[in-house]
């Protein structure tokens, strides 16, 4: 062949074939079969594997629409009848007694000769063949591209688990695989010739029946003129039997020209070619592998990786293969081995069932690809930066280029296309109501699933430590104006806020003023925007009840569960930290007579009838202590007590998750209002509230227009995070300003929330501006005004494509013995045309992706 012609290719993939109810193995690929074409689709030695078999082609791009048309096609056959199809090297649950051998005489006698080496070989592989039609030439490339076989085999890894148990290997089906008698290595043979007769003796020998038994790692197939590998387990993700594919069709094309140009064969020792292969097997992409070049030696996978991609760069441009394969690579390295998903699947809640339906989701994802760039369809961001707002977008840069930390992110979702988002979603809702992962809006009989878009957004780990060093003082600062407010009220004596903004906030409660704690905002949420200009500034505090933890932390699990494929950026901090975070943060709080000694913890809830009893339910659950509603607590002698089952025990801490209208006025355990007794007991010391009634005078619209003073006067420290431009209109200097530029302006009730009463001057009509207009002048204490924001957007999936839409964030400060910000943070995302992310306004959610350097 000449050294300029290029190289055709083809993949044989198999796929185990699962019950979609029980996700165990199950010998049922006979009936899948026969509803498939043969000419594509094909029994193996086991009833519970189906193997599928590519066209040659010589563009990537064509073997992967091939690939994927293929799953897409025996998945929906499977589906028909219940089943599911894996690509991976094994499945973790498993009858053996249920499972059977193809009815063959080949692999009944296969099964007579081996015994439980047959029966056991409950493993699939993808095998990746490059036309080679001289076989002396085939024999010789073979001989040459073993030294790089252990990182394909890395890449490929997908079996952690085999028989119920987490092996401790990355690709265990290698190890069963390389038990028959002629896997592995060939040793050396010197031409086609020599090959044939090394079979021929083997097959003399009674070891093995016929040619198509041996099973070298890359040997010259059987069947077809080509150079076959055989080493990688099967994929979950077809975008790595691509990369695979790439990478061993440049290999094989390299090692063919070095044959022609005579260069010496490199000699690797036998054992150091078995312990490089056992240690990819062992590690995967997350571990060391062994470098062959030279003196034998460990490198990190990611090294390896890379430095096999870039050796072969001459052959993948010559190819037309090198921005296609070194994307693959980088986005293969970026999410890490399917092991790794795999046993990150499994930790979440100890289930093996996970494990299933992760790579069955991966899997399925290649079979509902609409390819944007690829296969001809409209690419998903299709018009979107034409759309973007003046706030400036944060994936898409206004030349059109994609931010650089997006750019993994982006190229899966192009692979992906609208149809395989739709399966996303359709994934992302099944989790949710198997979660009862539900809010309730005011007046609505029935709860709806949180709204969450499926494409998570980035905060830089600049960004994070400048907002979290910001995000800390304004928490402190706050929680000292409230302990001053209900106290000797030295700020407002000293000039720092008026008298008439604090007695005039309708979140103020003088019942609050017999509560004495050192911390009275334990927890603080903090609303943030970010603008064209790349400055983050702070909206709005809260400090009342600050909902959105949990569910923060719900998004980032539904991203685990239907984006196991999707590269995570390095840096990106873990989410599971946050209920042991919130938990210490609590038990610190505990009177003084408990610190230490375990105290007591409750999650104090309305129950069902509350908007965030989901949120409710889950950080109680996460954090181990109950969750409880007021009649289940008794005050006697001034100390609270639980009373649940038959028994009573001491709280030490109650987690506040209701109004404290509805705490003072709800029954107790014992038939009385629990307020008022509640209160006394936390006058005394007894219990303490997190966070205690009486912070919505820290929520108050007006109140937050000081902030950056409280600051300066409590802490003696300049703000560090910026400030909206605010306007009280119950100072009649700013009245009048905020009366004649409202058409410019947002306009707020003080204490409004969820976005009820604001009105968005830019965005408003005559009429609507007007009414605002004389309600201001009617009560004007009651309204204040901010220069009105550009709220960056992000992208959004609409069904086909994806939009921009207005985002903030929503962030958690802890105030416990160490002040911490917590690890998650909310995104709300706005409606379409709205800049009001509320959910009881049409909002939604995302993942945040926050950063650490």
């Amino acid at each position: 062949m000449p050294a300029s012609q290029p190289l055709d290719l083809g993949v044989e993939e198999e796929f185990h074939v699962v019950d979609l109810d029980s996700r165990e193995l199950v010998p049922r690929a006979p009936e899948i079969l026969d509803h498939l074409p043969a000419s594509s689709f094909s029994p193996e030695l086991h009833r519970s594997v189906v193997e599928t078999n590519t066209k040659v082609h010589l563009s990537l791009e064509r073997l992967r629409d091939e690939l994927v048309a293929l799953r897409r096609q025996a998945c929906e056959t499977a589906d028909a009848l219940g089943l599911g199809i894996v690509a991976a090297g094994t499945v973790p649950l498993v009858d053996v007694e249920e499972l059977a051998l193809t009815p063959n005489a080949r692999f009944e006698r296969m099964l007579d000769d081996y015994q439980l080496l047959a029966r056991e070989q409950l493993i699939c592989g993808a095998q990746v063949h490059v036309g080679m039609p001289d076989r002396d030439v085939a024999v010789a490339v073979a001989q040459r591209v073993s030294q790089y076989l252990p990182i394909l085999l890395a890449i490929s890894a997908s079996s952690p688990f085999w028989m119920g148990e987490d092996t401790g290997y990355a690709s265990i089906r290698s190890l069963l695989w390389q038990r028959w008698p002629t896997a592995g290595a060939s040793g050396l043979v010197e031409s086609a010739e020599d090959h044939d007769s090394l079979v021929a003796e083997l097959i003399a020998s009674g070891t093995i029946t016929d040619p198509g038994m041996i099973y070298f790692d890359v040997r010259p197939s059987a069947h077809v003129p080509t150079i076959e590998l055989r080493v990688t387990d099967a994929c979950p993700a077809v975008d790595d039997v691509v990369l695979l594919s790439g990478l061993f069709r440049a290999l094989v094309r390299r090692e063919r020209d070095a044959v022609a140009a005579r260069y010496p064969l490199p000699r690797i020792r036998g054992p150091l070619q078995r312990a490089a292969m056992w240690r990819a097997a062992r590690s995967g992409l997350e571990g060391d592998l062994v470098d062959l070049s030279g003196f034998a030696h460990p490198v990190p996978a990611a090294d390896a990786v890379r430095g096999l991609v870039d050796s072969l760069r001459p052959q993948l441009e010559a190819a037309g293969d090198w921005e296609y394969v070194s994307a693959l690579a980088g986005q293969a390295l970026g999410r890490g081995s399917a092991a790794d998903r795999e046993r990150r699947a499994f930790a979440r809640r100890g289930r093996l069932a996970d494990v299933v339906d992760m790579v069955l989701a991966e899997t399925r994802a290649g079979g509902g690809v609409t390819v944007g760039g690829f296969g001809g369809q409209e690419a998903l961001l299709a018009g979107y930066a034409g759309t973007a707002a003046a706030g400036g977008d944060e994936v898409i840069t206004t030349d059109g280029s994609v931010v650089t930390e997006y750019e993994p992110m982006l190229q899966l979702l192009e692979r992906l296309g609208a149809g395989g988002l739709r399966d996303r979603e359709q994934e992302r809702d099944a989790e949710q109501r198997s979660g009862r992962m539900t809010f309730r809006v005011a007046g609505e009989t029935t709860a709806r699933l949180f709204p969450f878009d499926v494409i998570p957004r980035i905060v830089r780990a600049d960004d994070w430590e400048t907002l979290g060093r910001g995000l800390i003082q304004r928490a402190r600062a706050l929680d000292a104006f409230l302990r001053d407010v209900y106290a000797e009220r030295e700020a407002v004596n000293d000039g720092i806020v008026p008298a008439w903004v604090v007695d005039g906030a309708p979140g103020l409660l003088p019942l609050a003023a017999l509560i004495r704690q050192p911390v009275r905002a334990h927890i603080a949420g903090m609303d943030l925007i970010h603008d064209s200009a790349g400055r983050w500034s702070v909206l709005e505090d809260n400090l009342r009840v600050p909902s959105g933890l949990g569910y923060a932390l719900t998004n980032r699990r539904l991203t685990d569960h239907i984006w196991p494929d999707l590269p995570r950026p390095a840096g990106l901090q873990p989410a599971e930290s946050l209920p042991a975070l919130l938990r210490t943060t609590l038990e610190s709080a505990a009177p003084p007579r408990m610190r230490g000694s375990g105290p007591q913890v409750v999650v104090l809830s309305q129950g069902p009838v509350d908007s965030a009893w989901f949120e409710h339910q889950l950080l109680a659950e996460e954090m181990g202590v109950p969750v409880v509603r007021t009649t289940d607590l008794v005050v006697d002698d001034r100390a609270v007590y639980l009373h649940r089952h038959g028994t009573r025990r001491r709280v030490d801490v109650i987690y506040l998750r209701l109004d404290e209208d509805a705490l003072v006025h709800a029954p107790g355990g014992d038939g009385r209002p629990l307020g008022p007794p509640l209160l006394s007991a936390v006058g005394a010391g007894t219990v303490t509230l997190a966070n205690s009634p009486g912070n919505g005078v820290g929520d108050d619209k007006a109140i937050y227009a000081y902030v950056p003073d409280f600051i300066e006067y409590y802490l003696g420290e300049k703000p560090l995070l910026a400030h909206v431009p605010t306007y009280l209109c119950g100072d009649p200097e700013q009245r009048e300003e905020v009366l004649r530029r409202i058409s410019e302006l947002v306009v707020k009730p003080v204490d409004g929330y969820g976005g009820e009463g604001v009105l968005i001057g830019p965005r408003s009509s005559e009429d609507e501006i007007d009414l605002v207009r004389r309600q201001i002048k009617a009560a004007p204490h009651r309204w204040i005004a901010q220069e009105t924001m550009h709220l960056s957007t992000h992208p959004v999936f609409d069904g086909s494509r994806l939009t921009p839409r207005h985002v903030d964030l929503r962030a958690f400060v802890f105030l416990g013995e160490k002040p911490a910000v917590a690890p998650v943070a909310l995104t709300r995302v706005a409606p379409e045309g709205s800049l009001v992310v509320n959910s009881s306004r049409g909002g939604g959610a995302k993942d945040t992706w926050i950063l650490k350097a």
